[in-house]
Formats: C-alpha cells, sequence, structure tokens
C-alpha cells in the first residue's frame, strides 16, 4: 500500500462508505468532472484535485452520501406507482423526496449532515433561485423542497438561495406550512409520506386527487430503521477533515473496498446502463418546471444479465491520437466529394436558425440603451425622455441537440462515413448558431455475447437472462466541447472492427439521460440508425422480440412523458414503426440534407408554438 497517494486512498474509504450507508456490497462509485450523477448502485461523484482540497472532498461525500441513502431509502417502484403527471407537480414530488431520504442519513449522522449541505451548496449555484427576482421566477419546486429540509433537518436554507426563498415563503407557509411537522412524523415511511406530500401538492393546486393506489399491495419501503450501528463509525471516519487509511475501507465494505479502486480512466464505465435517475439531474443541474419521470416504468420487461462489462468511453481512450488523425484523414478524403454539398445545406440550416435570432427592439423607453437614432433629440431637448431603447428577450435559445449514431456491422462504408461528416458539419453549424451540440454513438463489446455471455455459462445457463452482451456508448463529443478539439474524434467510426451489434433501448436511455442532466430549456435528441435492435447473443436465449419490444417501451416513455424532443433518421430501414416523429431515406447520400431538414422543422415548430 505503500505506493498509494492519499487520493487513491480517499477513494477507497469513500466506496467502503457508500457501500455501508446503501448496505449494498455491490455499489460501485466513479470518479468524473462530469455532472455526478447515479443508475442504481453506480456512483458517479465529482473527482477532487490531487492535494484533497477539503471543499471538493466534502462535496463528493455529499453526492456519494445521497445516493447512498436513496438506494437504501427508496423504492423506485412505489414512489412511481403514486407519480402525479402534471410536470410541476412530478418536479415538487421527485424534490421532496430526496429530502425525505438524505433527512434520514443527517439526522442521525453528523458528518453525513455536513456532507449533504456542501452537495446541497453546489447544486444552488446553478439553480434559477439564486438570480429570481420576483416570485415568478423562483422554480417552485425548489423552493418547497429548501423549506422542507428546513423542517425535516433544522439545516438553514444556504445562503445564496435565501433571497430568492423569501419571495416565496409566506404564500409556501400559509398554504402548506401546517402539514411539515406531518411530514417529520412519517420520515421513515415512505409511503405514507409521499402521501402527504401528494396532499401538500393538491393544496397549492399543483396536481388533482386521482384513485389512490392500494397502499396495502405496494412494494415495502426501504429499510426504515436508518443506518444501522455498524454503519455509525464507518460513515464518520467519510466526514472527518482526512482521508481514511486503506483497511479502514476494507472494514466499511466488508472486505471489499480494497479492491474497488476506481481509476481515472474509468471515469464514466459504470454508467452506460445510463437510465436517467430521478434525482440525478435534479441534485446536479437546474431543475426545470418541465421536468420528466425520469425512469423507466416499472412495468417493462427488460433487464441485463449483468452490467459488470459495460462501458461508456470517450473515442480517444479507445485508439491513440496518432491513429484518430489517421482515420480522420481517411474519412475526409472519403467524403471529398459530399462534402461540399452538406456544407451547403448546413449554410441554408444556419440562415433559417440565425432567422430566429434577429435582435428586436422597444423604443422610446424611459430608461435602456441610448438610442442612436435619437442623438439629436437629446441634443436639441435634453430634458425629452424615452431616448432609450430595450432589447426584447429572442424565443430562440437554451437549446441542446443531441445526435445519436447507430455504430453497428450493419452501418459499415458508405453509411457510417456520411453519418460521420453529417455530425461534424452539423456540429460546426450549430456551434456557429449558438446551440450545443453533443455526439454520441452505441454498439458492444463484442460480437455473440463477450464477457456477460461467458459469466451466464458459468452461472449454469439461468432461463430468461435479459441482454446477453457487453454495451459500448461512446462519446464523440461532449456538449460543452468546443468542435474544433472533438473534430478528429469522428475519424473513429472508421476504425476496423470498432462496429458491431446494437441494443437500441438502453442507448436511447443512457442518451436520454445525459440531456436531463442539461440546464437548457429545450433539448432535442436525434437517432439515426439502419436497422431494428439486433443482438445474436441476448434474442437466442430471449423471447422473440425481446429488445424491439423494449426498444417501443423506451420511445413510447420519452415521446410522452419526456420534455425531450425525440426524431429519428431511418437508413434503408423505416423507422416510422418505433417513432412518432421519423424518416426513412433509402440512399445515403440523403443523410446530410434531412438531417438539416429535420432540424430545421424543430425549430420552426417550437418557434411557432408557445413555450411549455
Amino acid at each position: 500500500m505503500a505506493d498509494q497517494t492519499p487520493l487513491d486512498l480517499f477513494k477507497q474509504a469513500l466506496t467502503g462508505a457508500s457501500r455501508a450507508i446503501a448496505r449494498d456490497a455491490e455499489v460501485e462509485v466513479a470518479w468524473s468532472a462530469d455532472v455526478p450523477g447515479s443508475a442504481g448502485n453506480r456512483f458517479r461523484v465529482p473527482l477532487p484535485g490531487r492535494d484533497l482540497p477539503p471543499d471538493q472532498v466534502t462535496e463528493a461525500r455529499g453526492f456519494a452520501d445521497s445516493f447512498a441513502l436513496k438506494l437504501r431509502h427508496h423504492n423506485a417502484a412505489l414512489h412511481a406507482k403514486s407519480a402525479p403527471p402534471e410536470p410541476i407537480a412530478r418536479a415538487c414530488y421527485d424534490a421532496i423526496e430526496q429530502v425525505r431520504y438524505e433527512a434520514l442519513g443527517a439526522n442521525r449522522f453528523g458528518g453525513i449532515k455536513a456532507n449533504l449541505d456542501a452537495a446541497t451548496e453546489m447544486r444552488m449555484s446553478s439553480d434559477k433561485i439564486v438570480r429570481a427576482q420576483n416570485s415568478s421566477e423562483v422554480p417552485l419546486q425548489t423552493a418547497l423542497a429548501l423549506l422542507v429540509r428546513e423542517a425535516l433537518t433544522g439545516e438553514a436554507v444556504p445562503a445564496r438561495a435565501q433571497g430568492g426563498l423569501e419571495l416565496v415563503r409566506d404564500f409556501l407557509e400559509e398554504k402548506v406550512g401546517k402539514d411539515f411537522a406531518a411530514l417529520a412524523d412519517t420520515l421513515s415511511d415512505q409511503a405514507a409520506f409521499q402521501k402527504l406530500a401528494l396532499d401538500m401538492l393538491r393544496e397549492l393546486d399543483l396536481t388533482r386527487p386521482t384513485d389512490a393506489p392500494d397502499e396495502s399491495d405496494s412494494d415495502q419501503p426501504d429499510d426504515e430503521d436508518g443506518p444501522s450501528d455498524e454503519n455509525e463509525g464507518e460513515d464518520d471516519s467519510t466526514s472527518e477533515g482526512d482521508p481514511q487509511s486503506a483497511d479502514m475501507a476494507g472494514d466499511m465494505a466488508e472486505g471489499e473496498g480494497e479492491g474497488e479502486q476506481s481509476s481515472d480512466a474509468e471515469t464514466d464505465s459504470d454508467m452506460s446502463e445510463g437510465e436517467p435517475g430521478e434525482d440525478g439531474d435534479a441534485s446536479n443541474a437546474p431543475v426545470r418546471p418541465n421536468r420528466p419521470q425520469a425512469e423507466v416504468p416499472a412495468s417493462v420487461d427488460y433487464k441485463a444479465f449483468t452490467t459488470r462489462f459495460d462501458e461508456e468511453v470517450s473515442a480517444p481512450d479507445l485508439c491513440d491520437a496518432e491513429e484518430l488523425d489517421r482515420l480522420r484523414a481517411y474519412l475526409d478524403s472519403q467524403l471529398t466529394g459530399l462534402q461540399g454539398v452538406v456544407t451547403r445545406l448546413a449554410n441554408r440550416l444556419q440562415r433559417r436558425l440565425m432567422a430566429q435570432q434577429n435582435r428586436s427592439w422597444d423604443f422610446d423607453m424611459e430608461e435602456g440603451v441610448l438610442d442612436a437614432a435619437r442623438l439629436a433629440r437629446v441634443i436639441i431637448s435634453p430634458g425629452t425622455a424615452l431616448s432609450y431603447k430595450v432589447e426584447r428577450d429572442v424565443e430562440f435559445k437554451d437549446t441542446i441537440v443531441t445526435l445519436l449514431i447507430d455504430n453497428s456491422g450493419s452501418m459499415r462504408g458508405r453509411p457510417i462515413s456520411i453519418a460521420a461528416i453529417s455530425a461534424d458539419i452539423l456540429a460546426r453549424t450549430l456551434e456557429r448558431c449558438g446551440v450545443k451540440t453533443e455526439i454520441l454513438g452505441f454498439t458492444t463489446r463484442a460480437w455473440k455475447g463477450g464477457q456477460s455471455r461467458e459469466a451466464w455459462l458459468a452461472d449454469g445457463k439461468p432461463p430468461n437472462p435479459g441482454r446477453l452482451n457487453d454495451l459500448r456508448h461512446i462519446i464523440y463529443k461532449q456538449a460543452d466541447e468546443p468542435w474544433r478539439r472533438a473534430r478528429r474524434n469522428l475519424g473513429l467510426m472508421m476504425r476496423e472492427g470498432l462496429l458491431k451489434e446494437n441494443i437500441d433501448g438502453e442507448a436511447l436511455i443512457w442518451a436520454h439521460s445525459r440531456l436531463l442532466y442539461r440546464p437548457e430549456e429545450r433539448r432535442i435528441l436525434m437517432v439515426i440508425s439502419d436497422g431494428a435492435p439486433v443482438d445474436d447473443s441476448t434474442l437466442s436465449v430471449n423471447s422473440a422480440g425481446y429488445l424491439e419490444a423494449h426498444l417501443r417501451s423506451v420511445i413510447e416513455w420519452i415521446e410522452k412523458v419526456s420534455p425531450v424532443q425525440l426524431v429519428a433518421i431511418g437508413i434503408g430501414h423505416d423507422v416510422t414503426r418505433y417513432y412518432r416523429r421519423a424518416v426513412t431515406i433509402m440512399d445515403v447520400e440523403q443523410l446530410g440534407g434531412t438531417i438539416m431538414e429535420q432540424l430545421a422543422e424543430l425549430f420552426e415548430d417550437e418557434k411557432g408554438t408557445k413555450k411549455r
């Protein structure tokens, strides 16, 4: 252990503490500079600096503690069963539930309370409540959650959020303040707590009464007795100042902590399943009123035999820089003729988008920017008012587009080449228009099963194992990454052996969950595929149409519940039978123009309708 750095020891200790709090020895912690989040027992937390700055350490602990408490005390099926359908009510319902399970840990352990306070401070820094100037600008779910947190834990509201909260405090306390004491009495009973929470939302006129589900047949709430005695010392160790020792982490993980070091290269590998955690986006990005139901319905009959071998990987991690440069040069040489056509189409898209962003002004105002056209009036009659102008808010703003590209073997050749160059030009065009763009790809790590199938064989071939292959989800360009830095990554699609099989449903969940983490108001997900989901290993041991049925369920869920606008382009394959908004092209040469046209229609549709 002599060669381990303090950062390594901290990683071990935090992983062990998370397992102990969650009472789940399978918890895995990944370290990332990206947005924190959780999917099941896989956590993604902020990576502190190598010298372990105290504030960064406490932040990492806070998010890990929150995710662990959710895993232990939160019953997702029970939560979804009573969730209100109205977007703002659902956002409040989710936020109050997060306060509940965090309060169960904070009230028992001072260390956890301090860590969660740090995580709350971080969330508030990007929440709209800190910028609110009047009550209509205050996110109701944030304000309600802060008041409930104050009542359940006694913790003061973060200083930066106090101003915004005071704008609505009197109104909320008059309406539902009397219910806070009852919430505290049912803290460890999720079913009773959520019933009271729904009553509060009805008192606020955010949701309508519905036939209450029979709670007697619902799943029992997770462990109601709070963290166990053996966790007390273990969690306190993660809440003290210095990094813990490796053997302390081993004790907390019941002998498994030492083997759980997560390297920086594994930053996102354990988040490949990608189910959007209902609290993942709420805890780390501004919460929007149009926040969707953030968990795939429990009724969806789908599972993975194991997710241990799945990976979410950045394109540069799959080959060295020299090879990426060579592949990019090869891509450019293959598409010299096509690039001019797609570029002209991209210029046309840019003109259409920029037309929606033209500035407009209100003139003859009493304050604002001095109107140059009124300078003569100012000189001749200085006492005359109404010599200013104010720029109007433009409707076209706050947008992100994710391009999800099928990297299966059937895309090999010209289809994948045109998809890559179209994505390249699209990212460049939208960047000029101020629109964030993310480019993702999905395939599998192996043909016919890989390590997942080997594990299934070693386990005695249990029937109906579910998905039986190793996922590979590739990040070619992150939303906040400039186009010039990501350009060469798209050459990876030309690499021999990269394109294998495609499991579309889970890829769609993954891309969708990344969009939910984003703060933008308008979110567009465009899928480019040339066929139905195919994985020989999975389909050979499950019911016919297993992957296709899952894909249909995921698409229906996104289209009906999510604020994300979903559009698909099928190459030689009719995807209109899956997606409500879709187009099929028979010639891959049409792909570039079709992408541009579909995006232009989406933006124009959005402009022509009222904001949700």
